[in-house]
C-alpha cells in the first residue's frame, strides 16, 4: 500500500472530509494529489497529517524504507539532535543521498543544527578558531532563528558581524544580554567581542563595555565608556570610574566621584 493510499484510508476510518483534514496548512487540491500517488509530501507535511490522523509518521513509512532510502539517517539524525549529540546527527547523516525532494529541507536543517550545537561546545572549551571553522561549515541559515544563532556564535568567536546582520531586526539587544552574561561569567574576551558586534551602543552599552575593559584593568578606556553611561546610570557608573580615576592617579575626579555616593 503506498503513502497516498495509507493516507486516503485513514482519513476515511475517522469519517474526515479532504477539507477537514487539511485544516490551514495545506490546500484540498495538494492533499488531492498527494492521496493519488501525483505528489509526495514533505516531512513537515506528513507529520502534520499524521498527527490529525491520530497516527504516527512510520504508519506511513514503514514499508517504504526501501523506496525511502534516507528516512532511517534521518530518523537516528533526529534522535541525537533530541540528545543534542552534533557529532551523532552528522554520523547519522554521513552517506544522505541527495537530492531527495522529502528530506533535503530537513537534512539541511539538522546539518546545520549540528554544526551550531558543535561550534557552541567548541566556544564552551575555548576553542574559537575551531568553532568559527564549524560555523563556517555549517552553510547558509535558512530562516531568521537559524541566522541568529549563526550570526550571535560567530560574534562570540571574535568575528566581526558580516553585513547579513543588516538583513534583520536589531540582534543590539540580545547582544548585550549575552555579554552582560559572559561578563557576569568572568569570560571577558568572549563578552568583548559580543559587545563590538553591537551596532548601535546605547548608555547600558558604555556602562557595560566599560566594566569589561575595568577588568582587564584598561582604566583610560574603562573611563571613556563609564563616562558616557553616567549622566544615564550616575549611582551604578560613579564607584566604577572613582576606581579608574584612581588608578590612573587622577584623585581630584576620584573625589568627585567618591562624593557622587553620599
Amino acid at each position: 500500500m503506498t503513502l497516498g493510499e495509507k493516507l486516503l484510508q485513514a482519513r476515511q476510518a475517522l469519517g474526515l472530509s479532504q477539507r477537514q483534514l487539511c485544516g490551514e496548512m495545506i490546500t484540498r487540491n495538494m492533499l488531492s494529489q498527494i492521496e493519488h500517488g501525483t505528489a509526495r509530501p514533505s516531512m513537515d507535511t506528513l507529520q502534520y497529517l499524521a498527527s490529525r490522523l491520530g497516527k504516527p509518521v512510520s504508519f506511513f513509512l514503514d514499508e517504504e524504507d526501501a523506496a525511502l532510502p534516507n528516512w532511517p539517517l534521518i530518523r537516528r539524525a533526529r534522535l541525537a539532535y533530541a540528545r543534542e549529540d552534533g557529532a551523532g546527527v552528522l554520523d547519522a547523516l554521513e552517506n544522505y543521498d541527495a537530492p531527495d525532494e522529502i528530506f533535503d529541507p530537513e537534512y539541511q536543517k539538522l546539518r546545520f543544527w549540528a554544526y551550531s550545537i558543535l561550534a557552541k561546545q567548541a566556544l564552551n572549551e575555548g576553542k574559537k578558531p575551531y568553532a568559527r571553522k564549524l560555523l563556517e561549515q555549517a552553510g547558509q541559515p535558512e530562516t531568521e532563528a537559524e541566522l541568529r544563532r549563526w550570526l550571535l556564535l560567530m560574534a562570540s568567536t571574535g568575528e566581526d558581524l558580516p553585513q547579513l546582520v543588516l538583513q534583520l531586526p536589531s540582534l543590539d539587544e540580545e547582544l548585550l544580554l549575552r555579554g552582560q552574561a559572559a561578563l557576569r561569567q568572568g569570560e571577558l574576551d568572549r563578552a568583548a567581542a559580543l559587545l563590538d558586534s553591537v551596532e548601535k551602543p546605547d548608555s547600558r552599552w558604555w556602562m557595560i563595555r566599560g566594566q569589561v575593559y575595568l577588568k582587564q584593568q584598561l582604566w583610560q578606556q574603562a573611563r571613556d565608556c563609564l563616562e558616557k553611561a553616567h549622566s544615564a546610570h550616575p549611582r551604578e557608573t560613579a564607584p566604577l570610574l572613582e576606581q579608574c580615576c584612581r588608578e590612573l592617579g587622577d584623585y581630584k575626579a576620584a573625589y568627585e566621584y567618591a562624593c557622587m555616593q553620599k
